[in-house]
């Protein structure tokens, strides 16, 4: 009996169970990455990191366990054949920068991997996507190929503001008589490579392989070519242009830095399905030829003759009974790297606003935007017409085109007409800096569709996105990302345009927070410190820009404050931003070696020596803030900095060692610097800002401080003096100091010098000068004058973590604990941010509605999150419908200067409260 009655109960509890509704986990797995890149191919690191990012519409879902597998097959992979790396059962919250420990991977390896996570009851969600990398060569020996060129020896070398000679045009036939399982190529260049194969273009990056010191270090990109070729004939080419290795390169009228031979070298590697592999490879058994391309150059431009016909140059049936065998040349000297950021890339393509005619056969477009890039030209005339593009950020009084900042980049196109149906011309090795272009030599009389602007960066993808109640502050966030698109080009350059456009370092450390609220740019910013590195002097000293040009000349562009600086600080900024400490391990040493030759220079302590250029606060307005203030500053910031990477990166000693060294120079700085009542040496703002924002001030001089700060701004009408190196501190050290309107009404100001006035004055991008253009005087020096320069375009930082309120919480790295503090302000109705950061979307906004508030904010799953409400009065707030200290997920801590603090679990949520403006 009892055993029956037992039995019963059973089957009613499992009947019931049966009928509950059971959910599944709500978490899903997605943006798997390795080494910040999706489904990477040919990458050389051996253990590379992992990352995925979890969703959900649960609040407070979070991730307990992971469980990585990879597989040599996708088959292996999905029927649980796991022979690379199963980690088990992980129990863990870790969704990135989880480093490969599997089998030792080797060249050619292809890798595909997946992800299985546990939510926060311990239950088990289903796999998400596959992903996959596969590795390049690892090994000098894996590469058969050879460096092949136009000749044996290199060209004479060309005279100041010649062009180079035409690119060659490299190819091979050759034949496949078996199945193909998969084929890829692996390739790179001295110059750059457009590559084809059967008739096609392989891929769509430009201007590969990108900027390195080729001496040290040179890149190969590596494509999946399966699906292009075919069995029996097939033909592989690729033109080779000068760009930065032989070409004109920033600051002097001259071509060849690194070499004078272009040069290619590529290695075609094929799997057949019967298991057995072969190889094309460059050699001396490829042909060569020029082509229509009779001159192109990255800052002159391109000359291009349509009647020089090659048509199916790329295709097995061509006839190339003509062309010259290629020479077999010896190899660089710098080392083969597989590239590891994205590449550049067209993203945009803008139809022109408008077009004139200011003089007779002179036609001017307007894009309506100022980009960096070419364009696109359609034409329709005889043979021999020759249509000329000129490019130009402004215009003059007249109509036509300014191009006299353009220095010496000439930024000319010329395209010569083969003649007949409407004819489509696109540069290949050149891009300008643009948002007018003048056209000569047009047949007939063109109209806007004739001209098509092509946008190109680094194609890294955007992660952010303001947007606000006042129409100019959305017109200065539009031109900041314009500018960040126009200067993120292999490199953080200066600017597009003019014969400059080098990887300035102080303008890459003013902007990089901007940057990394518009872009992921964890992959692009881990190849061009590598470049820093590379340019490291070998006394120490950092490069005021890199990579370093070859030429010795260039040497003195170095050690500068604020410019040499970004060595130490960038790597700081990607940990707090990804939570990445293998970049500080990587470059630990450069940076110490950095620190050394500051001391060594200035024993003192007091940055004077070692300096070979101190450019002070760039382009500062009527203000001379000591260079040698500026330059102790940045040293001691480097100090404290170095002391936080050595605890994050488990260097206890130097930990200590480096916060020591901060406290001595914060000690003489203030002794050398700061003056009774807490004024400081030559009494300027961005004086006052880095001192603040640097903590140099003792703690009972800081509100001193930042009065004689904002005294100076009420002195000057209610307007900013500060360069380069002031202006990216200038809201944010406001805004903490207490004086949040006076920052509002920076933002919101017409009158020069703001960043109104230039929009008042047409900006579509982030100008280099406050002054570049102001009424009366017309415009600046054009020696220096760049109408696209993203440094002032830092106040975009302020605008993500002030007003929209996004911002790292100050105790953990990469978002995991994130701070959602606006400070609304007088000017603004609402403002909004989202942010993709490596965890998954951040959202913060608000909206004054009469006398109330709202706030809005998101947090991805598996983060918590401190909201600052800006209300003392909890009772007051409501979530939802809710009172905010009931509300689920959301948990009171405590009020703080006026707020009210939550912590509140991932998920979805709406504040509202009374509201004033002050």
């Amino acid at each position: 009996m009892y055993k029956w009655t037992t039995f019963g109960l059973f089957l009613v509890i499992l009947s019931v169970w049966g009928c509950r509704e059971i959910k599944p986990p709500d978490l899903l797995v997605g943006d798997m990455k390795c080494e910040y890149l999706e489904n990477p191919l040919g990458i050389d690191t051996q253990e590379p990191r992992l990352s995925w990012k979890l969703s959900s519409g649960t609040r407070g879902q979070k991730q307990t366990a992971y469980r990585i597998q990879v597989a040599s097959t996708q088959d292996d992979l999905n029927k649980g054949r796991i022979d690379l790396w199963d980690t088990g059962k992980v129990s863990s919250d870790l969704t990135s920068q989880i480093v490969y420990s599997g089998k030792p991977l080797t060249s050619r390896t292809r890798c595909f991997w997946k992800v299985q996570v546990w939510d926060k009851d311990g239950r088990i969600v289903k796999s998400g996507p596959r992903a996959f990398w596969t590795m390049g060569l690892l090994r000098s020996r894996d590469w058969q190929a050879e460096w092949i060129s136009s000749s044996e020896q290199p060209p004479p070398q060309t005279e100041p503001n010649a062009s180079g000679p035409p690119p060659p045009w490299f190819r091979k036939s050759f034949d496949i008589g078996k199945s193909i399982k998969q084929a890829y190529v692996y390739i790179t260049s001295l110059g750059l490579y457009e590559l084809h194969l059967n008739g096609e273009r392989v891929g769509q990056d430009i201007f590969s392989p990108e900027w390195t010191d080729y001496n040290l270090r040179l890149q190969y990109r590596t494509y999946d070519v399966t699906s292009l070729l075919q069995q029996g004939k097939n033909s592989v080419g690729a033109v080779v242009g000068d760009g930065w290795y032989s070409g004109y390169l920033g600051l002097r009228k001259q071509r060849e830095h690194y070499g004078q031979q272009n040069s290619l070298f590529l290695q075609l590697e094929i799997e057949f399905n019967d298991g057995t592999r072969d190889s094309i490879v460059s050699d001396g058994t490829w042909i060569w030829s020029e082509g229509p391309i009779r001159s192109s150059d990255l800052l002159m431009g391109e000359v291009y003759d349509a009647r020089i016909g090659i048509e199916g140059w790329d295709t097995p049936g061509f006839d190339d009974s003509s062309w010259k065998k290629a020479a077999v040349i010896a190899a660089p000297s710098g080392r083969l790297v597989a590239q590891p950021s994205q590449p550049v890339r067209i993203t945009q393509h803008l139809p022109a606003q408008s077009v004139t005619e200011p003089r007779k056969g002179v036609f001017v477009f307007d894009l309506g935007q100022n980009i960096a890039g070419w364009v696109r030209c359609k034409v329709t005339g005889q043979a021999g017409d020759k249509v000329t593009l000129r490019f130009a950020e402004r215009l003059n009084p007249d109509g036509s085109i300014y191009t006299k900042n353009l220095r010496g980049a000439k930024c000319t196109d010329t395209y010569i007409l083969q003649g007949g149906e409407e004819e489509t011309y696109e540069p290949h090795f050149t891009f300008h800096g643009f948002q007018y272009v003048e056209v000569t030599g047009y047949p007939g009389t063109p109209d806007t569709g004739a001209i098509t602007g092509c946008v190109v960066h680094t194609d890294a993808p955007f992660v952010g996105s303001f947007t606000c109640s006042h129409p100019m502050v959305n017109q200065l966030y539009s031109n900041l990302v314009r500018s960040h698109r126009g200067n993120y080009l292999s490199i953080p350059t200066d600017c597009p345009q003019r014969d400059e456009r080098l990887g300035w370092m102080g303008d890459a450390q003013i902007f990089i927070r901007t940057g990394s609220f518009n872009q992921d740019v964890a992959a692009f910013f881990t190849k061009w410190m590598r470049d820093v590195k590379d340019a490291q002097s070998s006394q120490g000293a950092f490069p005021d820009f890199a990579p370093r040009m070859g030429d010795k000349r260039f040497i003195r562009f170095e050690a500068a404050p604020a410019w040499g600086d970004a060595g130490v600080i960038l790597p700081w900024t990607m940990y707090r931003i990804y939570g990445d400490t293998h970049i500080i391990d990587e470059h630990w040493e450069a940076m110490k070696r950095w620190m050394d030759y500051l001391q060594k220079t200035n024993p003192n302590l007091i940055r004077r020596k070692g300096v070979n250029n101190n450019y002070g606060d760039w382009l500062s307005i009527e203000a001379d803030t000591p260079k040698d203030l500026l330059a102790t500053a940045y040293w001691a910031h480097d100090a404290r900095l170095m002391s936080k990477m050595a605890g994050v990166s488990g260097r206890s000693p130097e930990q200590a060692e480096y916060l020591s060294l901060f406290q001595k120079i914060r000690e003489v700085f203030q002794d050398e610097f700061i003056g009774p009542e807490g004024r400081l040496k030559g009494e300027t703002q961005t004086g006052y800002l880095l001192a603040l924002a640097m903590d140099l001030y003792p703690e009972e001089q800081q509100d001193r401080a930042a009065e004689h700060l904002v005294s100076d701004i009420q002195k000057r009408g209610g307007h900013l003096s500060t360069g380069f190196v002031g202006c990216g501190h200038l809201n944010p050290v406001l805004t903490r100091r207490g004086y949040n309107d006076v920052a509002y009404k920076l933002l919101l100001n017409e009158t020069f010098p703001s960043w109104g006035y230039s929009i008042l004055q047409g900006a579509t991008s982030i100008w280099e000068r406050w002054d570049g253009w102001t009424e009366g005087k017309g415009f600046q020096d054009p020696g220096m004058n760049s109408f696209n320069h993203y440094a002032f375009g830092a106040i975009g930082e302020w605008l993500y973590r002030y007003v929209a309120g996004i911002d790292l919480d100050e105790t953990l790295p990469a978002y995991k604990k994130i701070k959602i503090r606006p400070y609304p302000g007088e000017g603004l109705s609402y403002a909004r941010a989202e942010y993709d950061s490596i965890q998954g979307k951040i959202i913060s906004g608000w909206r004054k509605e009469g006398a109330s508030m709202t706030m809005e904010v998101s947090i991805p799953a598996n983060t918590t999150a401190l909201v600052f409400v800006p209300a003392p009065d909890v009772d007051s707030i409501i979530e939802g419908s809710t009172p905010a200290s009931e509300a689920e997920g959301v948990h009171f801590l405590r009020v703080e200067e006026n707020c009210s603090v939550f912590e509140i679990e991932s998920g979805t949520y709406r504040f509202s409260f009374p509201w004033e403006d002050e």
